[in-house]
């Protein structure tokens, strides 16, 4: 058996995701759907494989270039698009004079190919059209001897009689309708000869041809197999999620899930994921659906996952990874619960009582930064490999007057007018900066509370940086407030078990501290003013005032020849009614 993958189609209902990625190369838990395909006709006894190809061909040449399987796999490429019949006609030279058998590259199925080629095998017909079960595509009508009457043509009028013979073929076509066309199918050599050449056709149009003179093209049913066409994106998605959930559950717990599984939304947060919890009755796991990916830049699902097996390997407390597919974003990892360290802080009515909380997470701050930056690869960064000054000055400085002062307050301020002043804080900010890995959101809302231990999550922004700010993002945190004699309290312990750790003088210590607070306070309004005016999600308006003030309790530390353009501004906007 020869075999032809139809790969050649521009996946217009697949855009824009297809505008950068060829559907056949749309993975589900990391293989794509060629390789799903390609390996499924191995296993068949398949002896060589064509690939046609045309919208992005230079993609899916390379992605074959990269693989080594155990049959020939050869690509030909369509200058202009033909057809599945004329696809089929223009690999005239490969076909042998043996049946053969063409797929579709947008599907994903368990169907044996062996089983439907023997089937083929076994009655003189010139074609075998694999059909399945699926109300939304449900087209083809089949007679009560298991062959196909027509293709389109209006209502099914059930008028079949039971046919004799293969029982597990029968009772399909008597109890199904019209039935779908999965794009499998097995043809014999001498339908090439109704097709043309050099132009465009279907291969319906042959089907079509060979019913009206009364040629018999037999159906193969398959009502036991598991069949999805992902056309489209919302189809692509709900397969992979049926096919990695209960996978999910085997890695996480050893068996497949005993129940149906179920899925709850959880609260979101600033980014655009999507955040589920699953169950299968007694067990549970978080799933994160972070988008299909969009271009070849790292996505921010493929940086979750590097960064956070590379932080689960280091014994770092992190929640565990069990499968991902970072194509499709989705993302299944341990449940750790929802009790996070903003809500027991925000239920601590003493704020003395919160300290112990604190020391705990400063404590692992030490080791994250230093253990996770071990063996930690920049090329698994999604924005930048580290803290730098380009970052400081365009995704905290400029972020904040563009998004916090003239989008959000209408303020006529641009980042020109204070890029002096952003610069020497940038300088400042870096000037004893002892680089480790930087989580760069290290604040109550991503650090759960778990059988008496502090786990990080939201890794997915981490790179090189200075431990000092992800101190900052913990101890500025506007989500609880933390009183200032709290801070100084928890600043001089960071003093303490940090500094000797990173090897750099208390000093120089707090002077990185002071300035990254600033460049994080930065940050945090930008992000707020963004989130709330252009992605609507106004809950985090409420935290704008608390930012606020402390931007300008820490900006009032410094000396007044220090950021006098700065602190004049955010003397203005603190004293706006709006806060």
């Amino acid at each position: 058996m020869k075999a032809l993958i139809l790969a050649a189609g521009f996946g217009t209902r697949l855009r824009p995701f297809t505008e950068n990625t060829p559907k056949p190369l749309f993975t589900v838990a990391g293989i794509s759907l060629l390789d799903t395909l390609i390996y499924n006709l191995q296993r068949a006894g398949c002896k060589a494989i064509m690939i046609n190809t045309h919208h992005l061909n230079g993609k899916i040449d390379a992605h074959l270039a990269g693989k080594q399987y155990e049959i020939p796999v050869t690509t030909r490429h369509e200058p202009e698009i033909l057809g599945t019949g004329g696809a089929i006609k223009n690999v005239t030279d490969f076909w042998d004079d043996r049946p053969f058998m063409v797929i579709n590259s947008d599907i994903i199925t368990d169907i044996e190919f062996k089983k439907v080629y023997d089937f083929h095998l076994n009655h003189h017909h010139p074609a075998t059209l694999v059909l399945h079960d699926d109300p939304e595509f449900n087209t083809v009508v089949v007679d009560g001897n298991g062959c196909i009457e027509a293709f389109d043509e209006g209502p099914f009028r059930n008028t079949r009689s039971a046919a004799p013979g293969d029982e597990s073929q029968r009772s399909g076509f008597e109890d199904t309708g019209k039935l779908t066309f999965t794009g499998i199918q097995v043809l014999n050599p001498e339908v090439l000869g109704l097709i043309p050449d050099k132009v465009y056709y279907s291969i319906i149009d042959v089907y079509r041809t060979l019913t009206a003179k009364n040629r018999k093209i037999r159906a193969f049913f398959s009502k036991k197999y598991f069949w999805k066409d992902m056309g489209t994106p919302e189809r692509y998605r709900h397969v992979v999620f049926e096919k990695m959930a209960p996978e999910a559950f085997k890695q996480a717990f050893g068996d497949p899930p005993s129940k149906k599984i179920t899925r709850t939304k959880l609260k979101g947060d600033g980014s655009d994921r999507d955040w589920y919890r699953l169950s299968d009755g007694n067990r549970t796991l978080v799933m994160a659906d972070h988008g299909i990916k969009r271009d070849d830049k790292t996505s921010e699902a493929e940086a979750f996952v590097a960064i956070g097996r590379h932080l689960f390997t280091s014994g770092l407390p992190v929640p565990e990874i069990y499968l991902y597919d970072t194509f499709s974003g989705l993302v299944f990892m341990e449940d750790l619960g929802d009790v996070h360290l903003q809500t027991v802080i925000l239920n601590t009515k003493n704020p003395d009582e919160t300290i112990p909380y604190y020391q705990s997470v400063i404590r692992l701050l030490g080791r994250l930064s230093l253990s996770g930056s071990s063996g930690f690869d920049p090329a698994w960064t999604c924005q930048t490999p580290r803290y730098d000054t380009d970052l400081i000055l365009e995704k905290e400085c400029r972020y904040f007057v563009d998004a916090f002062l003239r989008e959000y307050l209408g303020m006529d301020i641009c980042f020109e007018d204070l890029e002096d002043e952003f610069r020497y804080l940038a300088d400042k900010s870096l000037e004893f900066s002892v680089d480790g890995f930087m989580h760069r959101d290290m604040q109550s809302r991503n650090i759960i509370l778990k059988n008496d231990g502090c786990y990080f999550i939201d890794f997915q922004g981490g790179r090189f940086g200075p431990i000092q700010y992800d101190l900052a993002s913990l101890l500025i945190d506007p989500y609880v407030e933390l009183p200032r004699s709290v801070q100084n309290i928890l600043l001089d312990f960071s003093v303490g078990i940090l500094a000797p750790a990173i090897r750099v003088h208390p000093h120089h210590f707090l002077s990185c501290y002071k300035h990254c607070a600033i460049t994080r306070n930065l940050q945090i309004l930008g992000a707020f003013g963004y989130l709330t005016r252009i992605k609507k999600k106004t809950y985090f308006e409420k935290y704008i005032p608390n930012a606020i003030k402390t931007l300008e309790v820490n900006l009032s530390e410094f000396k007044d020849t220090e950021f006098p353009g700065l602190k004049s501004i955010v003397k203005d906007v603190g004293s706006m009614t709006a806060f």
